[in-house]
């Protein structure tokens, strides 16, 4: 057990999306896009929930989530929505992460959405991994299992509400 969690706060140390500059800047298709995903994505979930599929992205595309590909290319924007998307749909519906990205482009551009969805993850992810120790016994690694179990599920909670309150206050603007 301890080296398989080693090597998974090493993988939360150490790996990252990566920087916008380095997403192509050529747009893309579909089998490409899906291919540059696999790379692209955290890769941490275990059982493999965070694979894209052709009809995910017509799903995202669909519900607004992603802009339409421009005929059957996609391009650095497309792939910068679908990294966040990628991670946001482990605990947020279809629904709801619309809604949080639509929230988030109205007051900024897909380029600083993305750096800052970058330096949150990366923030996150240190301050993760430094809380597992490989050398705490099994009780304290048990307590912070379930520290961190309670704090995912109050957090998620707080995210939605705060989405439905937005949703619900410019519906009342109207």
């Amino acid at each position: 057990m301890e080296t398989t969690l080693q090597a998974f706060k090493q993988r939360l140390q150490t790996q990252r999306p990566e920087d916008w500059e380095q997403i192509p800047d050529l747009d893309l298709y579909m089998d490409q896009v899906l291919s540059y995903m696999s790379r692209q994505h955290i890769g941490l979930a275990p059982s493999g929930d965070e694979n894209l599929t052709p009809a995910m992205v017509n799903n995202y595309a669909k519900h607004g989530l992603l802009p339409r590909a421009k005929g059957k290319k996609y391009n650095r924007e497309h792939l910068a929505y679908l990294t966040a998307i990628c991670l946001l749909k482990q605990v947020l519906s279809v629904g709801e992460t619309g809604v949080l990205l639509e929230k988030q482009m109205a007051h900024k551009e897909v380029q600083e959405f993305y750096r800052d969805y970058q330096n949150l993850l990366d923030r996150t992810f240190t301050e993760t991994a430094d809380a597992i120790s490989e050398e705490a016994d099994e009780g304290a690694m048990l307590e912070l299992a379930l520290s961190m179990a309670v704090e995912s599920y109050a957090k998620m909670l707080a995210c939605k509400q705060i989405l439905q309150a937005t949703v619900s206050s410019a519906e009342s603007k109207k």
